[in-house]
């Protein structure tokens, strides 16, 4: 199944961000990642990165919660706050009918 996770910033944590970033994208895009689609959210200006947001695909909840907790973002306290929902993919799905 397929889970969203939506993970906001903590305040002024832009510094703690860049110097994660390397290790988070080692972990979401190494050969094992359940990732499918990511990118981060951004602020107004269109530029500055405030949260992230993934689907990932997993066998249950807690095993998306659960890779969730390990994303080294998550590790380094970058997170205020991280939702994980299962997602259902229906717009641009190509195994979903019109």
């Amino acid at each position: 199944m397929l889970y969203a996770i939506q993970a906001k910033d903590k305040p002024d944590a832009s510094a703690l961000r860049l110097a994660t970033r390397t290790e988070h994208l080692d972990y979401t895009m190494s050969e094992d990642s359940p990732v499918q689609i990511a990118g981060p959210i951004l602020s107004d200006d269109g530029a500055t990165m405030i949260g992230s947001i993934l689907i990932i695909e997993a066998d249950s909840l807690d095993a998306a919660k659960q890779w969730a907790e390990l994303d080294p973002y998550a590790r380094a306290g970058l997170f205020a706050q991280v939702e994980v929902h299962p997602w259902k993919w229906v717009i641009g799905n190509p195994e979903v009918e019109a």
